[in-house]
Protein backbone atom coordinates (compact mmCIF):
# COMPACT_ATOMS: atom_id res chain seq x y z
CA UNK A 1 0.00 0.00 0.00
CA UNK A 2 2.68 2.43 1.20
CA UNK A 3 4.88 2.13 -2.42
CA UNK A 4 1.03 2.53 -4.30
CA UNK A 5 0.59 5.47 -2.75
CA UNK A 6 4.61 7.20 -3.26
CA UNK A 7 3.97 5.99 -6.66
CA UNK A 8 0.85 7.77 -7.29
CA UNK A 9 1.95 10.35 -5.82
CA UNK A 10 5.04 11.01 -8.00
CA UNK A 11 2.45 10.35 -10.67
CA UNK A 12 0.49 13.31 -9.59
CA UNK A 13 3.07 15.66 -9.18
CA UNK A 14 4.13 14.65 -12.91
CA UNK A 15 0.53 15.13 -14.10
CA UNK A 16 -0.05 18.63 -12.47
CA UNK A 17 3.15 19.62 -13.92
CA UNK A 18 2.14 19.05 -17.45
CA UNK A 19 -1.27 20.63 -16.39
CA UNK A 20 0.45 23.57 -15.84
CA UNK A 21 2.88 23.51 -18.39
CA UNK A 22 0.63 23.26 -21.21
CA UNK A 23 -1.61 25.72 -19.69
CA UNK A 24 0.55 28.38 -19.63
CA UNK A 25 1.86 28.02 -23.04
CA UNK A 26 -1.14 27.71 -24.68
CA UNK A 27 -2.29 30.75 -22.52
CA UNK A 28 0.11 32.47 -23.96
CA UNK A 29 -0.12 31.50 -27.38
CA UNK A 30 -3.00 33.51 -27.80
CA UNK A 31 -2.47 36.54 -29.66
CA UNK A 32 -2.03 40.06 -27.59
CA UNK A 33 -1.91 40.49 -23.75
CA UNK A 34 -4.41 41.99 -20.94
CA UNK A 35 -3.37 45.45 -21.99
CA UNK A 36 -3.57 45.16 -25.45
CA UNK A 37 -7.13 44.46 -25.63
CA UNK A 38 -9.38 46.25 -28.01
CA UNK A 39 -10.81 49.38 -26.38
CA UNK A 40 -8.80 49.76 -23.48
CA UNK A 41 -6.81 52.62 -24.94
CA UNK A 42 -3.91 52.39 -22.86
CA UNK A 43 -0.65 54.76 -23.60
CA UNK A 44 2.22 52.65 -24.94
CA UNK A 45 4.16 54.14 -22.30
CA UNK A 46 1.40 52.83 -19.40
CA UNK A 47 1.09 49.57 -20.79
CA UNK A 48 4.77 48.73 -20.92
CA UNK A 49 4.87 49.84 -17.65
CA UNK A 50 2.24 47.16 -16.65
CA UNK A 51 3.81 44.41 -18.79
CA UNK A 52 6.54 45.17 -17.12
CA UNK A 53 5.02 45.21 -13.75
CA UNK A 54 3.40 41.46 -14.78
CA UNK A 55 6.87 40.27 -15.84
CA UNK A 56 4.88 40.36 -19.51
CA UNK A 57 8.43 41.44 -21.09
CA UNK A 58 10.12 39.15 -20.46
CA UNK A 59 11.10 35.78 -22.43
CA UNK A 60 8.59 33.15 -22.12
CA UNK A 61 10.42 30.92 -20.55
CA UNK A 62 11.26 33.14 -18.26
CA UNK A 63 7.88 33.71 -16.93
CA UNK A 64 7.33 30.75 -16.87
CA UNK A 65 9.91 29.86 -14.79
CA UNK A 66 9.17 32.58 -12.46
CA UNK A 67 5.30 31.62 -12.27
CA UNK A 68 7.09 27.86 -10.59
CA UNK A 69 9.20 29.51 -8.77
CA UNK A 70 6.07 31.32 -6.88
CA UNK A 71 3.57 28.37 -7.58
CA UNK A 72 6.05 26.36 -4.95
CA UNK A 73 5.87 28.93 -2.73
CA UNK A 74 1.93 28.94 -3.09
CA UNK A 75 1.93 32.28 -4.47
CA UNK A 76 -0.34 32.53 -7.31
CA UNK A 77 0.11 35.87 -7.74
CA UNK A 78 -1.84 39.15 -8.11
CA UNK A 79 -5.20 39.55 -10.19
CA UNK A 80 -3.93 41.25 -13.64
CA UNK A 81 -7.56 42.83 -14.01
CA UNK A 82 -7.72 44.14 -10.09
CA UNK A 83 -3.82 44.72 -9.01
CA UNK A 84 -5.10 44.93 -5.01
CA UNK A 85 -6.57 41.25 -5.21
CA UNK A 86 -4.38 38.63 -5.45
CA UNK A 87 -5.43 35.15 -6.43
CA UNK A 88 -5.20 33.30 -3.31
CA UNK A 89 -7.66 35.58 -1.69
CA UNK A 90 -10.25 35.18 -4.66
CA UNK A 91 -9.77 31.16 -4.50
CA UNK A 92 -10.45 31.96 -0.86
CA UNK A 93 -13.45 33.83 -1.12
CA UNK A 94 -14.78 31.87 -4.18
CA UNK A 95 -13.99 28.07 -3.78
CA UNK A 96 -15.96 27.81 -0.69
CA UNK A 97 -19.34 28.49 -2.54
CA UNK A 98 -18.26 26.42 -5.46
CA UNK A 99 -17.53 23.84 -3.11
CA UNK A 100 -20.83 23.62 -1.31
CA UNK A 101 -22.73 23.45 -4.44
CA UNK A 102 -20.31 20.76 -5.48
CA UNK A 103 -20.69 18.69 -2.49
CA UNK A 104 -24.71 18.95 -2.30
CA UNK A 105 -24.85 18.29 -6.30
CA UNK A 106 -22.20 15.25 -5.94
CA UNK A 107 -23.77 13.70 -2.27
CA UNK A 108 -27.39 14.19 -4.47
CA UNK A 109 -26.40 11.97 -7.09
CA UNK A 110 -24.70 9.59 -5.85
CA UNK A 111 -27.53 9.05 -3.47
CA UNK A 112 -30.42 9.49 -6.37
CA UNK A 113 -28.09 7.36 -8.77
CA UNK A 114 -27.73 4.37 -6.80
CA UNK A 115 -31.54 4.20 -5.15
CA UNK A 116 -32.85 4.88 -8.79
CA UNK A 117 -30.40 1.69 -10.02
CA UNK A 118 -31.09 -0.50 -7.05
CA UNK A 119 -34.74 -0.03 -7.34
CA UNK A 120 -34.78 -0.32 -11.48
CA UNK A 121 -32.66 -3.69 -11.11
CA UNK A 122 -35.22 -4.99 -8.09
CA UNK A 123 -38.47 -4.57 -10.22
CA UNK A 124 -36.87 -4.97 -13.39
CA UNK A 125 -39.06 -4.73 -16.61
CA UNK A 126 -41.60 -3.03 -14.09
CA UNK A 127 -43.00 0.39 -14.66
CA UNK A 128 -40.63 1.96 -11.75
CA UNK A 129 -37.84 0.19 -14.13
CA UNK A 130 -38.89 2.11 -17.11
CA UNK A 131 -39.59 5.65 -15.51
CA UNK A 132 -36.09 5.02 -14.09
CA UNK A 133 -34.38 4.68 -17.20
CA UNK A 134 -36.37 7.05 -19.28
CA UNK A 135 -35.03 9.53 -16.74
CA UNK A 136 -31.39 8.33 -16.96
CA UNK A 137 -31.72 8.79 -20.66
CA UNK A 138 -33.06 12.28 -20.31
CA UNK A 139 -30.16 13.02 -17.56
CA UNK A 140 -27.30 11.93 -20.25
CA UNK A 141 -29.08 13.99 -23.21
CA UNK A 142 -30.20 17.36 -21.85
CA UNK A 143 -27.16 19.12 -21.49
CA UNK A 144 -26.66 21.14 -17.82
CA UNK A 145 -27.62 24.48 -19.10
CA UNK A 146 -30.33 23.66 -21.06
CA UNK A 147 -31.86 21.96 -17.74
CA UNK A 148 -30.76 24.94 -15.65
CA UNK A 149 -32.95 27.48 -17.98
CA UNK A 150 -35.80 25.11 -17.82
CA UNK A 151 -35.37 24.97 -14.11
CA UNK A 152 -35.30 28.76 -13.71
CA UNK A 153 -38.01 28.75 -16.18
CA UNK A 154 -40.53 26.95 -14.49
CA UNK A 155 -39.47 26.34 -10.64
CA UNK A 156 -38.45 29.75 -10.39
CA UNK A 157 -39.99 32.24 -12.33
CA UNK A 158 -43.14 30.75 -13.07
CA UNK A 159 -43.99 28.47 -9.70
CA UNK A 160 -41.72 30.53 -7.90
CA UNK A 161 -40.81 27.42 -5.78
CA UNK A 162 -37.19 28.91 -5.61
CA UNK A 163 -35.09 32.27 -5.88
CA UNK A 164 -34.10 33.13 -9.61
CA UNK A 165 -30.60 34.07 -8.80
CA UNK A 166 -27.54 34.97 -5.99
CA UNK A 167 -26.65 32.79 -2.97
CA UNK A 168 -27.29 32.72 0.94
CA UNK A 169 -29.71 30.39 2.10
CA UNK A 170 -30.39 26.89 0.89
CA UNK A 171 -33.10 27.80 -1.31
CA UNK A 172 -30.32 28.73 -3.37
CA UNK A 173 -28.67 25.44 -3.76
CA UNK A 174 -31.58 23.63 -4.96
CA UNK A 175 -31.43 24.65 -8.15
CA UNK A 176 -27.98 25.00 -9.41
CA UNK A 177 -27.65 21.78 -7.79
CA UNK A 178 -29.98 19.47 -9.54
CA UNK A 179 -29.03 21.01 -12.67
CA UNK A 180 -25.37 20.11 -11.56
CA UNK A 181 -26.52 16.72 -10.17
CA UNK A 182 -28.98 15.48 -13.46
CA UNK A 183 -26.61 14.02 -15.59
CA UNK A 184 -24.25 11.98 -12.87
CA UNK A 185 -27.64 10.41 -11.44
CA UNK A 186 -28.40 9.49 -14.96
CA UNK A 187 -24.61 7.63 -15.30
CA UNK A 188 -24.82 6.16 -12.25
CA UNK A 189 -28.44 5.03 -12.22
CA UNK A 190 -27.87 3.34 -15.59
CA UNK A 191 -24.65 1.80 -14.18
CA UNK A 192 -25.84 0.36 -11.14
CA UNK A 193 -29.02 -1.01 -12.88
CA UNK A 194 -26.70 -2.98 -14.62
CA UNK A 195 -24.37 -4.13 -12.29
CA UNK A 196 -27.32 -5.49 -9.70
CA UNK A 197 -28.88 -7.18 -12.39
CA UNK A 198 -25.59 -8.41 -12.88
CA UNK A 199 -24.98 -9.39 -9.03
CA UNK A 200 -28.50 -10.72 -8.33
CA UNK A 201 -28.20 -14.02 -10.85
CA UNK A 202 -24.57 -14.73 -9.64
CA UNK A 203 -23.83 -17.87 -7.58
CA UNK A 204 -23.21 -16.67 -4.19
CA UNK A 205 -26.16 -14.40 -4.32
CA UNK A 206 -28.72 -17.67 -4.50
CA UNK A 207 -26.51 -19.26 -1.98
CA UNK A 208 -27.40 -16.31 0.75
CA UNK A 209 -30.92 -16.70 -0.50
CA UNK A 210 -31.09 -20.60 0.15
CA UNK A 211 -29.95 -19.94 3.73
CA UNK A 212 -32.73 -18.06 4.86
CA UNK A 213 -31.07 -14.40 4.48
CA UNK A 214 -33.62 -11.76 4.53
CA UNK A 215 -33.85 -9.87 1.05
CA UNK A 216 -32.69 -6.65 2.79
CA UNK A 217 -29.64 -8.27 4.15
CA UNK A 218 -29.15 -10.19 0.15
CA UNK A 219 -29.30 -6.53 -1.20
CA UNK A 220 -27.26 -4.20 0.56
CA UNK A 221 -24.88 -6.27 2.32
CA UNK A 222 -23.92 -8.55 -0.93
CA UNK A 223 -25.77 -7.41 -4.30
CA UNK A 224 -24.99 -3.72 -3.17
CA UNK A 225 -21.50 -3.65 -2.14
CA UNK A 226 -19.97 -5.50 -5.37
CA UNK A 227 -22.17 -3.52 -8.00
CA UNK A 228 -21.16 0.10 -6.85
CA UNK A 229 -17.69 -0.70 -7.38
CA UNK A 230 -17.62 0.04 -11.07
CA UNK A 231 -19.38 3.64 -9.83
CA UNK A 232 -16.49 3.94 -7.84
CA UNK A 233 -14.40 4.21 -10.33
CA UNK A 234 -16.19 6.62 -11.88
CA UNK A 235 -16.46 8.62 -9.06
CA UNK A 236 -13.41 10.91 -10.02
CA UNK A 237 -14.45 11.51 -13.48
CA UNK A 238 -18.56 12.63 -12.39
CA UNK A 239 -16.87 14.69 -9.57
CA UNK A 240 -14.76 16.76 -12.31
CA UNK A 241 -17.72 17.20 -14.58
CA UNK A 242 -19.55 18.47 -11.30
CA UNK A 243 -16.42 20.86 -10.31
CA UNK A 244 -16.14 21.92 -14.31
CA UNK A 245 -19.71 22.16 -14.98
CA UNK A 246 -20.24 24.19 -12.59
CA UNK A 247 -18.10 27.79 -14.00
CA UNK A 248 -21.39 27.54 -16.64
CA UNK A 249 -23.95 26.75 -14.09
CA UNK A 250 -22.11 29.40 -11.63
CA UNK A 251 -22.52 31.90 -14.59
CA UNK A 252 -26.36 30.99 -14.93
CA UNK A 253 -27.34 31.46 -11.68
CA UNK A 254 -24.78 34.41 -10.74
CA UNK A 255 -23.41 32.49 -7.84
CA UNK A 256 -20.11 34.50 -6.60
CA UNK A 257 -18.08 31.19 -6.63
CA UNK A 258 -14.81 30.11 -8.87
CA UNK A 259 -16.60 29.84 -11.51
CA UNK A 260 -17.61 33.66 -11.64
CA UNK A 261 -14.34 34.23 -11.36
CA UNK A 262 -12.87 32.22 -13.91
CA UNK A 263 -14.97 33.35 -16.79
CA UNK A 264 -13.93 36.90 -15.62
CA UNK A 265 -10.16 35.79 -16.00
CA UNK A 266 -10.79 34.76 -19.70
CA UNK A 267 -12.92 37.76 -20.71
CA UNK A 268 -10.20 40.22 -19.06
CA UNK A 269 -7.46 38.15 -20.19
CA UNK A 270 -6.21 37.85 -16.82
CA UNK A 271 -3.02 34.82 -16.94
CA UNK A 272 -3.02 35.26 -13.18
CA UNK A 273 -6.65 33.99 -12.27
CA UNK A 274 -6.76 31.44 -14.99
CA UNK A 275 -3.76 30.01 -13.92
CA UNK A 276 -4.84 29.85 -10.88
CA UNK A 277 -7.82 28.50 -11.12
CA UNK A 278 -6.71 26.01 -13.56
CA UNK A 279 -3.48 24.81 -10.73
CA UNK A 280 -5.97 24.75 -7.95
CA UNK A 281 -8.96 22.41 -10.05
CA UNK A 282 -6.68 20.24 -11.36
CA UNK A 283 -4.82 19.94 -7.91
CA UNK A 284 -8.40 18.99 -5.90
CA UNK A 285 -9.07 16.88 -8.74
CA UNK A 286 -6.09 15.03 -9.04
CA UNK A 287 -6.03 14.23 -5.77
CA UNK A 288 -9.44 13.06 -5.66
CA UNK A 289 -8.87 10.44 -8.26
CA UNK A 290 -5.99 9.26 -5.62
CA UNK A 291 -8.81 8.91 -2.85
CA UNK A 292 -11.17 7.17 -5.07
CA UNK A 293 -8.36 4.52 -5.82
CA UNK A 294 -8.10 4.10 -2.49
CA UNK A 295 -11.78 4.08 -2.12
CA UNK A 296 -11.99 1.01 -4.52
CA UNK A 297 -9.67 -1.05 -2.25
CA UNK A 298 -11.59 -0.64 0.94
CA UNK A 299 -15.12 -1.61 -0.44
CA UNK A 300 -13.31 -4.82 -2.49
CA UNK A 301 -10.76 -5.88 0.24
CA UNK A 302 -9.57 -8.89 -2.45
CA UNK A 303 -7.90 -5.96 -4.17
CA UNK A 304 -4.36 -5.05 -2.44
CA UNK A 305 -1.71 -2.66 -4.07
CA UNK A 306 2.34 -3.89 -4.09
CA UNK A 307 4.63 -4.60 -6.90
CA UNK A 308 3.90 -3.24 -10.26
CA UNK A 309 0.40 -3.99 -10.62
CA UNK A 310 -3.24 -3.92 -9.07
CA UNK A 311 -3.89 -7.41 -8.20
CA UNK A 312 -7.39 -9.00 -7.18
Amino acid sequence: MLSFILRRFVSMIVTLWLIITLTFFLMHAAPGNPFEKEGKGLPDAVAANLNAFYNLDKPLIVQYGLYLQNLVKFDLGPSIANSSDSVNKIIARGFPVSFQLGLVAILFAIVTGIALGVVAALRHNRLIDYVAMVIAVIGISVPSFVLASLLIKYLAVEWKLFPTATWGTWQHVVLPALALAFSPIAIIARLTRTNMLEVLTAEYIETARAKGLSPATIVFKHALRNAILPVVTLLGALIANILTGSFVIEKIFAIPGMGKYFVAGINNRDYSVIMGTTVFYSTLLIFMMFVVDVLYSIIDPRIKFHGKEREG
